[in-house]
């Protein structure tokens, strides 16, 4: 378990821990810097571990930069995008959630955006943004059913997280165009022009950056 002189709740916020669990580690976090984890309930423990584990490495009394990929709005549409490529599919067509997924992460990663608090209260603008594009993916399209918030609600039954559903609290749809290879060809691109450009321009930590946009053909390196 990784330890501090001081107590990290401010980079729990950061990370997107609910106001309830950062008080949780508070107060956990003072009782064993007074009286050691001894006497603490081993779900407490297992409380603080998780939390710790969650918080960038200590380095010499620096905490270690946090790589993009594992900041917690990275991992968070990784994971939805992994289960979308999961779920069962026709060969030849790919569900147009899934490439809005894609073209979002492609363009967080060329930008390299902190991700920190301010970028991911700004994120929330990009809702309304993704649920437009997959309506125009619609027309035309062959409609299957992706279950949003069951995937997420599943994930919750074995691990801790705070994520909220992809498409917002309370929304129960379950809409989920799937494209031909060539319909999906043509989608990407105008997917990629609208997020790349939104990312860009609504993220606080892009405010100065100098990048152009990506060529067409870049590729995270692996």
């Amino acid at each position: 378990m990784q330890t501090s002189e001081n107590n990290r709740a401010e980079e729990l916020k950061v990370l997107g821990w609910s106001a309830e669990d950062v008080r949780k580690y508070e107060e956990l976090w003072e009782y064993r810097h007074r009286w050691g984890a001894i006497n603490l309930e081993r779900e407490d423990r297992i409380f603080l571990r998780k939390a710790e584990a969650a918080l960038p490495k200590i380095v010499s009394g620096k905490a270690e930069k946090k790589r993009l990929q594992d900041k917690s709005y990275y991992r968070w549409l990784s994971f939805y995008r992994d289960a979308m490529q999961a779920a069962p599919q026709k060969d030849g067509e790919i569900g147009a959630w899934q490439v809005l997924l894609e073209e979002e992460l492609r363009a967080i990663d060329y930008y390299e955006p902190v991700l920190g608090l301010p970028d991911t209260l700004k994120s929330k603008e990009l809702l309304p943004i993704r649920e437009e594009l997959a309506a125009q993916a619609a027309s035309g399209a062959r409609q299957e059913s992706f279950d949003f918030a069951g995937v997420l609600e599943e994930l919750k039954r074995n691990e801790k997280t705070s994520w909220k559903p992809l498409r917002g609290e309370g929304n129960t749809e379950t809409s989920y165009p799937v494209l031909s290879l060539d319909a999906a060809s043509a989608f990407r691109q105008q997917a990629r022009s609208r997020l790349t450009s939104a990312i860009r321009e609504l993220f606080p930590s892009l405010k100065d950056s100098e990048k152009e946009p990506p060529a067409a053909d870049w590729e995270a390196s692996k």
